[in-house]
């Protein structure tokens, strides 16, 4: 059997981290390693994860950080920590279904049968929203926020990423690229810089089920909160909104500038295209996006990113 790693981050989550870990030790599939690397919690966080650790010794390694890192630099930090050959990442107050990690790792080796093991290769999945104490909101994540999880080619996941942080495993082939280089300081997530590595070197495949419950609570950092409410938000933040595609933009550049020696030609003039956007001209700019297709989901996410490009 090939051997899992988990990478769990957490952060002040006393009163859901331990109701996830339990259910990744409840998993159909059990060669799994459970990685936990905590940012600096000032609640009882450290004791729970303490007291897994004391009673599953080889299985659950716990670890602090000594500076708070932030989400996204926690998680890259501790994916290029991981030896296995296959890594999830996995959110503090979520909950796993049985088969989440037999499921997934079966689409996985699937496209390493395809694709071979040398492919750096990324898995994501659906998700099923649900309220604070796990009644069901939304049976489909990507259903309930009009996204199309189709849409994964390189000009897409630059202007708008698909791929579920706590839904995603990916391959040794696809940690290594991200362990030999430099880690990024501009980008937005982890998620979305794994989903770019995937896409310019590799492959991505989406599993059409929601393999985990998805908790909506006050202390996300990211979560789905609907699609009328993500138009009224947009609506009301047009600053906000030019922040993050500049914010994005400025995420290309880096991916460029660190990993430009392995791109190919023609993806290296796809980033960088996108990464100078907003150095052109304000017709040309449009011009660009749509002949380069940096795109987002549907007719209404387009039209307010023409207005606000």
């Amino acid at each position: 059997m090939d051997m899992v790693t988990i990478v769990m981050t957490t952060y002040n989550g006393e009163k859901y981290v331990g109701e996830q870990i339990d259910s990744i030790l409840s998993a159909s599939y059990h060669d799994t390693l459970l990685y936990i690397y905590d940012d600096g919690s000032k609640d009882n966080t450290m004791p729970i994860l303490q007291e897994y650790k004391k009673q599953f010794p080889d299985k659950i390694h716990v670890y602090q950080n000594e500076v708070n890192l932030g989400v996204t630099n926690n998680f890259l930090h501790a994916v290029c920590q991981t030896t296995t050959d296959y890594v999830m990442l996995c959110d503090q107050d979520d909950v796993w279904k049985a088969d989440k990690i037999a499921l997934t790792l079966k689409r996985m080796r699937h496209m390493e049968t395809q694709r071979g093991k040398d492919t750096p290769l990324a898995v994501f999945t659906d998700a099923v929203v649900v309220d604070r104490d796990l009644n069901v909101l939304k049976d489909s994540f990507f259903k309930s926020g009009h996204l199309n999880p189709a849409k994964i080619d390189l000009p897409h996941l630059l202007m708008e990423n698909k791929l579920i942080g706590c839904t995603v495993m990916i391959n040794s082939s696809l940690r290594k690229i991200l362990q030999n280089h430099s880690l990024p300081e501009k980008a937005r997530f982890h998620d979305g810089w794994l989903a770019l590595i995937a896409t310019s070197f590799g492959r991505i495949g989406y599993i059409n089920e929601g393999t985990l419950l998805y908790r909506q609570h006050g202390g996300n950092i990211v979560g789905n909160t609907g699609f009328l409410f993500y138009i009224k938000s947009r609506i009301s933040s047009l600053r906000k909104q030019k922040e993050a595609l500049l914010s994005l933009q400025d995420q290309a550049g880096e991916f460029s500038a660190i990993y430009g020696d392995l791109l190919t030609e023609e993806k290296r003039i796809i980033i960088n295209q996108f990464a100078n956007l907003s150095k052109i001209g304000f017709i040309k700019r449009r011009r660009q996006i749509l002949h380069y297709g940096f795109l987002k989901t549907g007719i209404i996410r387009n039209i307010g990113l023409m207005f606000i490009a």
